[in-house]
């Protein structure tokens, strides 16, 4: 009795290696069938064999697409089969996605965050008003009540106005206004409370688990 022995080094590469071997097998036999009622019978077959596979992705929007994709992609695109999607091309999976912008971050201010230039984008696309006036004031607020939280002292609302005035681009300026923004006292109390809130609550969660 004879046995013929494969090696790695003489097996091709799997194109989707989280299906194994014998998976890929069976699509190059489903590729090499002549008779089209067979190999479309077999391509159902063996995408029904990748779902049980991968049951964790059932739940996954349009799943049996994605399997049926993978199915053409793993015969090379050579299989002529019937899917009930559109058959994808070689040329879709080799183009490259479009390159995503840089995220603009207030990266010489960390300590105010990521979201406050979002907020003073929305600024800077209202027209002149109330709200718009409104909401500036809101942003500063924004900013000095981060600024304590970074710094836990004391600040000057021009340094807020000025750094405000410099990541709006000069298109928020409040530095010759007059206003005055919220007491640092006052947000540093409002922070100090909601901490003092939080480990009170955490207490009580602590003290019932102990009492049982």
């Amino acid at each position: 009795m004879t046995f013929d022995l494969e090696y790695n080094s003489e097996r091709s590469n799997l194109i989707i290696p989280e299906y194994g071997r014998h998976i890929q097998k069976l699509v190059n036999h489903c590729v090499s069938l002549e008779d089209k009622d067979e190999r479309n019978k077999m391509a159902k077959a063996i995408v029904n064999v990748m779902g049980n596979l991968q049951p964790h992705l059932r739940d996954v929007p349009d799943f049996k697409h994605k399997l049926w994709d993978q199915l053409f992609i793993m015969s090379d695109f050579k299989l002529e089969a019937e899917s009930p999607y559109l058959q994808p091309s070689r040329e879709e999976l080799s183009e490259k996605p479009e390159s995503l912008p840089y995220p603009k971050t207030a990266s010489k201010y960390r300590f105010y965050g990521n979201n406050i230039q979002t907020m003073i984008d929305v600024a800077n696309s209202w027209e002149d008003g109330e709200e718009r006036e409104g909401l500036m004031y809101v942003i500063a607020n924004h900013m000095k009540k981060c600024y304590l939280n970074w710094n836990k002292d004391t600040v000057e609302d021009s340094v807020i106005f000025n750094h405000l005035f410099e990541l709006s681009d000069g298109k928020i300026d409040l530095r010759e206004n007059g206003d005055k923004l919220a007491e640092s006292s006052t947000l540093i109390r409002k922070r100090t409370n909601h901490k003092n809130q939080r480990n009170h609550k955490n207490n009580n969660k602590n003290y019932r688990k102990k009492s049982r």
